[in-house]
């Protein structure tokens, strides 16, 4: 191995580590916050609303937006990444990956079905729904998006983004299935309710967001293919993103020299191979591309 390419793994090992550790910053923040309004809602129980403003807990219903449709421009940059942009980068900047497990075939009317369980609060949701958008646009078509930005309050706040409340995804190949569990918009220590799961999908979550499937336990986004593939939490940093509108962070996605191509597409490539693998190679025009073929050799098992 040359020099050049021992500093990329060395390059690609230290960024895997950074958002890691930040996802792992997150959740740990977020159970304490779930803890802290627990520990309120008693005070409030016991010593009524002047024990609540001494334990310095404020109404934060006002902040946050909702989601609003998603531009003609976003959809279609979206939708529309040149092939040759994809296969120049490959996996880009990705630093995650799907990973393969033993699990009940995934499906809807029988087609493989894509799952995706995430919170418009959330910034690595944020980051991951562009890929997750750009590789389910090369197996069908998009309508009803959303786009939204993170919490403000949040780590990498106000994260601009695409959301998947109320948007439909149609495709001959696979079915989707996309859950944005709350707004961005703060209620108490929370946020406001936005998508129920389902049953049967909580389940899927419960069983294979946790060891060994993934690395974490419960966290977002959770991306299941197929129930063959898995993946919790973003691929790359939502920092890539910061200060960009949505529509900036659309045009991007055409130019094979921005950071945020050569992280969106290269994990969209990632996503694609797994699809490919539970869609049995279709539509092939795809599943062979150079940028799909690259990625599929980082994909774990399969």
């Amino acid at each position: 191995m040359g020099k050049q390419s021992r500093a990329r793994t060395q390059t690609r090992a230290a960024r895997l580590a950074e958002v890691r550790a930040a996802q792992a910053h997150e959740e740990r923040r977020r159970r304490l916050v779930i803890a802290i309004g627990a520990i309120c809602a008693v005070l409030v129980i016991a010593g009524g609303l002047v024990a609540l403003k001494a334990a310095g807990v404020g109404d934060k219903s006002s902040t946050g937006s909702a989601a609003t449709a998603a531009s003609p421009q976003v959809v279609s940059a979206v939708s529309n990444v040149p092939a040759s942009v994809l296969d120049s980068i490959g996996v880009g900047d990705a630093t995650t990956f799907p990973k393969f497990i033993q699990a009940p075939a995934l499906t809807a009317n029988g087609k493989p079905r894509v799952l995706y369980v995430g919170a418009e609060y959330c910034p690595y949701c944020a980051a991951q729904r562009w890929a997750v958008a750009v590789a389910l646009s090369r197996f069908g078509s998009w309508s009803g998006l959303g786009q939204t930005h993170s919490s403000s309050r949040d780590v990498f706040p106000n994260t601009p983004t695409l959301s998947f409340h109320g948007a439909r995804y149609t495709s001959p190949y696979l079915s989707f299935t996309g859950y944005e569990t709350t707004t961005n918009k703060a209620q108490g220590n929370s946020y406001q309710p936005l998508d129920t799961v389902s049953p049967a999908d909580q389940a899927i979550f419960d069983k294979y967001n946790r060891a060994p499937y993934t690395e974490g336990s419960g966290g977002i986004p959770f991306l299941n293919i197929g129930g063959s593939y898995v993946l919790s939490g973003a691929s790359f940093s939502p920092q890539i993103l910061a200060g960009m509108t949505q529509e900036q962070v659309a045009a991007a996605l055409s130019d094979p020299t921005s950071p945020v191509a050569k992280a969106v597409n290269g994990t969209a490539n990632a996503f694609t191979a797994a699809i490919c693998n539970v869609t049995k190679g279709s539509p092939a025009g795809v599943c062979n591309a150079a940028g799909v073929r690259a990625a599929a050799q980082r994909l774990t098992g399969g």
